[in-house]
C-alpha cells in the first residue's frame, strides 16, 4: 500500500495504561501494515446532469426488502460491562516507525507482529525490528525476537504465511555482508523458526505453491529464478533473466524471459516458459510476448501483433499448449489491457482509449475468454495510482460496480446485477433527501467513493467492503447527489447486494465485518485527533452502539481482523505520543461475550436474492437461476459462530432474452433486451480466430451469459462453421514449438503464402480488423507509463481490483493484493 514511511524515534518507557469505558447508541483481509503518516490532498469533482450525459436505463429488478424483525436499537442492552471484561491492550515499547501483522492459520488465533526501525544513511541502511508473537488474537504478545536470533527481518517483504492452514511462515533477513540473505522458517505457526543462508538476495517476497506449501519459487536481484522443494532447506537455480514467475495450477510455474537480459527493453519480445517438474524439463510456450497473466482457468499473454507497437491478448484454457486470440481491439504502446475480473466462466477486460482521456471500454468474455461483448463506455480507468472504481461485491452474486466518466468529467457509479450485461445507476437511500441540492430532483442517486477517490487523496479511508459468507452486504463511502461529491463522505449499507442502500454513518469511518455478517465494527476517522470510541452494529449497520475502550486516546492507524470475516475479535491500532516519545499501542475487544447465545433455526428468515417479492414464481430470476438464502434477522442478538455456513437453495429458471449477450457486433438498444447489429457491419460475415482456425460465426445476435444456468424458453440460434483455414498469429514460434525442422519450414511457408494471398485477395475487411475486433469501438487513455513506472505487473502491467486507500498501510492475509 502507498504513503509516505515516517520513522520515529522511540524512548523505551513503560507507562501504565489508563481505561475506562462509556456506551452509547445512534441509531441510523491477512497482512496488515500500519505506519505513522498523514493524508492530506484536497480535490474538486465537477457535477454533472446523468442522464443528459449517460442516459442509463433503469434496472429491471425489484428493490429488496427485508422484515427488520422489530426494534434492533433496543435489542442489545447492558453490554457496557461485558465489553471491559473482554478489552485488552498491549503496547510496544521498542524502536519501531512501521508494524506488520499476520495472522498465521484460520482460527488458530495466532497472530505476529513485526515492528520494524530505519534509518538510510548515504547508501547504507541502519534499522532494528522486532518479532511477536499472540495465541489470543492480538490480546497480548509475546517478545520472540530472540527465535530469529535478533536479525533484522526487511519490512518489504513482510511475513510469507503457507497455505492451506499449514502453519508454515518464512521471514526473510538482511545479513550485512553476506552473499546472500538468510530466511528463517517456521513449521508450527511461528513457535520456533530455523535458520537457512541462501545462495541468492531475493528481489521480492517467497512464493508458496499454492497446492502444495513444501514448494517455495524466488526470483533473485540479478534475476535468476530459484526454487525449492523442501520449504527452504536446499534452493536450485532453473533459469537465468526472468522477468517475472507465477504459480499456475498443479504445480506448474509459468515465466518470462528476456533474449538480451533486459526485462525493460526487449518489452514485446519476451518469450513466455514453463515448467511442470519444477525446472526439470523447460517449454517454451509463447514468443514476442508483452507480459503474461494466471487467473483462474485461463493463461492470457499480451503479444505482438508484427505491425508496428500494436499488441493482442491471446488466451489459453490449457495451460498454455494451445491459444487463441481474444476478439478485442488492439493496443498501442501508449494503451493497455487489464483484467479486472476473472473466474471459470468469464473475464472483465477493459481496453484502454487511445490518446489521453482516462476512459476505456469494459468488455465481459465467454467461457473461452475469447469472444468479448461490450459492456460498458466511458469506463473510468484513470493514471494517478492506475486507479479504477471496479468493485467485484463477492457478498452476493452477479453484482459489480465501477464509475463512469460523463462529458463534463464529473464521475458517475453505475452497478451491474447481471454479470455486467445491464448496468444502471444505484438508488438514493430511503434516509436521504437531497430534493434541496438540485433542480433535478430525479438526478439524485447514490455514488460510491472507490480507489479513484483514494488517488486524489479524497477523504476516504476505505474501499468498498463485502465478504461472501455476509449474503447481501456491502459497506461503502459515498455521496448523494448527480456525481460523486469531493465534501467529506458518509459510509452507507447495502444489505441486498446494491439494490437499496442506508446511510449508516455521518463522515468518513475504518469498518470491518465480523461473524459473517452478523457484528460490523467502526471508527471514525480524523487523522488530525486521537481516538478512544468504537462503534458497532448488530443488526447490519441501523443501529449502532458506541464503546469507548480508554480514557487515554491513541492515534488510530487501522483496524485488524482476522481474514474470512468469522472471527468475533477486532484489533484497534495505533500509537500514543509523549513529549518525547511515541510508541505502538493495540487494543483488542472480544465481541464473543457481547453475543453469548449461538443463533438458532428461529433467528434465521428466508430471503430472495434479486428479489422482491418471495412468493412471485417469475421474481428473482439473475443468471438464469434464483437462490433463496436463510439470513438472521436484523433483531436475533446472536452468534453465527465459525462454523456458520451459508444456506443456499438454487433453483433453475426459464430461459429468457436477458440469459443472454449481445453478440459479436451486436449492441442492445436503450431500456431495450433486443440485440441489434451494429450498423457499420450490416451484412458482413462475421469471423475470429478459434483453436488455430478462422471461424466463421453465425448467430442471431445472442450469445448465453457465461455461468447463467436457464433451462427452456427462449433459445437464440447461434453456430460456428469450420472454414479449415488457418489464423495467421505470430504468438507462437515455429522453432521453439518442436524439434523437427522440416516441419516448422513448412508451417512457415505454410504461414506466409496464406499472407501473401490475403494480401493479394485484398481481403480489406480481414486486414482491417486483424481476426478480431470486427466492430468499431473507442478506446482510451495514456495510462501504461505510470503502471510501468511503479512496476505493477500483469497483462499490460495493470492491476486487478481497486488498490487500497493511501493510509496507514492496511492489506489482508494475502501473499498479493494485484492481480499480477
Amino acid at each position: 500500500m502507498g504513503g509516505m514511511r515516517h520513522c520515529v524515534l522511540l524512548v523505551l518507557l513503560h507507562l501504565a495504561f489508563g481505561l475506562a469505558f462509556q456506551v452509547g447508541t445512534i441509531r441510523g483481509n491477512g497482512h496488515t501494515e500500519f505506519q505513522k503518516k498523514q493524508i492530506n490532498g484536497n480535490v474538486h469533482v465537477a457535477r454533472s446532469n446523468l442522464a443528459k450525459y449517460w442516459p442509463f436505463s433503469s434496472s429491471k429488478h425489484k428493490v429488496t426488502k427485508r422484515d427488520l424483525g422489530g426494534d434492533t436499537c433496543e435489542a442489545l442492552r447492558g453490554y457496557g460491562d461485558r465489553l471491559i471484561n473482554n478489552t485488552h491492550m498491549f503496547g510496544f515499547y521498542d524502536l519501531s516507525g512501521s508494524v506488520s501483522l499476520a495472522w498465521v492459520g484460520d482460527g488458530t488465533g495466532v497472530v505476529l507482529a513485526l515492528t520494524t526501525f530505519q534509518v538510510p544513511f548515504f547508501m547504507f541502511r541502519f534499522g532494528q525490528s522486532k518479532l511477536y508473537r499472540s495465541e489470543n488474537y492480538g490480546k497480548s504478545f509475546e517478545d520472540v525476537t530472540s527465535l530469529i536470533n535478533n536479525t533484522f527481518i526487511l519490512t518489504e517483504f513482510g511475513i510469507a504465511i503457507g497455505p492451506m492452514n499449514s502453519g508454515k511462515v518464512i521471514l526473510t533477513g538482511d545479513v550485512s555482508g553476506s552473499k546472500g540473505s538468510r530466511i528463517f522458517r517456521s513449521t508450527n505457526f511461528g513457535n520456533a523458526f530455523t535458520p537457512v543462508d541462501l545462495p541468492f538476495h531475493p528481489l521480492s517476497q517467497i512464493v508458496y505453491n499454492p497446492q502444495n506449501s513444501d514448494a517455495l519459487l524466488a526470483l533473485s536481484v540479478t534475476y535468476d529464478l530459484w526454487v525449492s522443494e523442501d520449504f527452504g532447506v536446499t534452493w536450485k537455480t532453473i533459469h537465468d533473466t526472468v522477468c517475472r514467475a507465477k504459480w499456475g495450477r498443479d504445480n506448474t510455474i509459468f515465466f518470462s524471459t528476456s533474449f538480451n537480459g533486459s526485462c525493460i527493453d526487449e518489452k514485446g519480445m519476451l518469450k513466455l516458459k514453463r515448467t511442470t517438474d519444477y525446472g526439470r524439463t523447460i517449454k517454451t510456450i509463447a514468443s514476442k510476448i508483452f507480459s503474461f497473466l494466471l487467473e483462474a482457468k485461463f493463461v492470457f499473454a499480451s503479444v505482438m501483433t508484427g505491425q508496428g507497437t500494436l499488441r493482442m491478448i491471446h488466451v489459453s484454457v490449457d495451460q498454455g499448449d494451445t491459444w487463441n486470440i481474444a476478439q478485442l481491439p488492439p493496443v498501442g504502446h501508449e494503451q493497455f489491457y487489464s483484467i479486472l475480473a476473472a473466474d471459470d466462466d468469464v473475464v472483465f477486460l477493459h481496453v484502454d482509449d487511445l490518446g489521453d482521456t482516462n476512459l476505456g471500454t469494459l468488455y465481459v468474455s465467454d467461457d473461452r475468454g475469447t469472444v468479448y461483448s461490450k459492456s460498458l463506455e466511458r469506463h473510468l480507468y484513470t493514471s494517478p495510482g492506475s486507479a479504477t472504481d471496479f468493485t467485484n461485491v463477492t457478498s452476493l452474486r452477479g453484482v459489480y460496480m465501477t464509475s463512469v466518466l460523463a462529458e463534463d468529467d464529473s464521475v458517475q457509479t453505475v452497478v451491474s446485477f447481471d454479470q455486467g450485461g445491464e448496468w444502471t445507476q444505484l438508488h438514493i437511500p430511503e434516509n436521504i433527501n437531497c430534493a434541496f441540492e438540485l433542480d433535478d430532483p430525479d438526478q439524485c442517486t447514490l455514488h460510491i467513493h472507490a480507489s479513484y477517490s483514494t488517488t486524489l487523496k479524497l477523504n476516504v479511508p476505505m474501499l468498498p467492503l463485502s465478504e461472501p459468507n455476509a449474503v447481501g452486504l456491502i459497506l461503502a463511502h459515498g455521496s448523494v447527489g448527480d456525481s460523486v461529491s469531493a465534501m467529506k463522505p458518509d459510509v452507507y449499507v447495502s444489505d441486498d447486494g446494491g439494490y437499496s442502500w442506508l446511510l449508516a454513518l455521518e463522515g468518513p469511518h475504518h469498518y470491518a465485518i465480523l461473524d459473517s455478517g452478523g457484528l460490523l465494527v467502526a471508527v471514525e476517522h480524523n487523522p488530525s485527533l486521537p481516538i478512544a470510541q468504537i462503534k458497532f452494529s448488530t443488526d447490519e449497520g441501523q443501529c449502532w452502539h458506541i464503546y469507548n475502550f480508554t480514557t487515554e486516546p491513541i492515534y488510530f492507524t487501522g483496524l485488524a481482523t482476522e481474514p474470512g470475516a468469522r472471527s468475533m475479535n477486532v484489533s484497534i491500532w495505533g500509537y500514543r505520543e509523549t513529549l518525547i516519545s511515541q510508541y505502538w499501542v493495540s487494543v483488542t475487544i472480544d465481541f464473543n461475550q457481547l453475543l453469548t447465545r449461538t443463533c438458532g433455526k428461529g433467528d434465521y428468515i428466508e430471503w430472495l436474492a434479486h428479489s422482491d417479492d418471495i412468493s412471485d414464481p417469475n421474481d428473482g430470476c439473475m443468471l438464469g437461476y434464483k437462490e433463496k438464502f436463510l439470513r438472521m434477522r436484523k433483531d436475533s442478538v446472536c452468534w453465527n459462530g465459525r462454523d456458520y455456513v451459508v444456506n443456499k437453495q438454487p433453483t433453475p429458471c426459464t430461459c429468457t432474452l436477458d440469459d443472454f449477450l449481445c453478440d459479436f457486433g451486436y449492441s442492445r438498444a436503450e431500456n431495450s433486451s433486443e440485440c441489434v447489429e451494429q450498423a457499420e457491419l450490416k451484412g458482413h460475415a462475421l469471423e475470429f480466430c478459434l483453436h488455430g482456425k478462422k471461424e466463421q460465426l453465425l448467430t442471431r445476435g445472442y450469445r448465453k451469459i457465461p455461468g447463467d444456468r436457464c433451462e427452456g424458453g427462449v433459445t437464440p440460434e447461434r453456430t460456428e462453421v469450420d472454414l479449415s483455414q488457418k489464423c495467421v498469429s505470430n504468438l507462437l514460434d515455429p522453432q521453439l514449438q518442436t524439434g523437427n525442422s522440416s516441419s516448422s519450414v513448412a508451417i512457415v511457408v505454410a504461414v506466409v503464402a496464406i499472407m501473401l494471398l490475403s494480401v493479394a485477395g485484398g481481403v480489406l475487411f480481414v486486414k482491417k480488423y486483424v481476426c478480431g475486433g470486427r466492430f468499431l469501438v473507442h478506446r482510451y487513455s495514456d495510462l501504461q507509463n505510470n503502471a510501468e513506472a511503479n512496476d505493477i505487473e500483469g497483462v499490460d502491467e495493470l492491476d486487478i481490483q481497486a488498490v487500497q486507500a493511501p493510509k496507514r498501510d492496511f492489506h489482508d492475509d494475502s501473499d498479493e493484493d494485484l492481480l499480477e
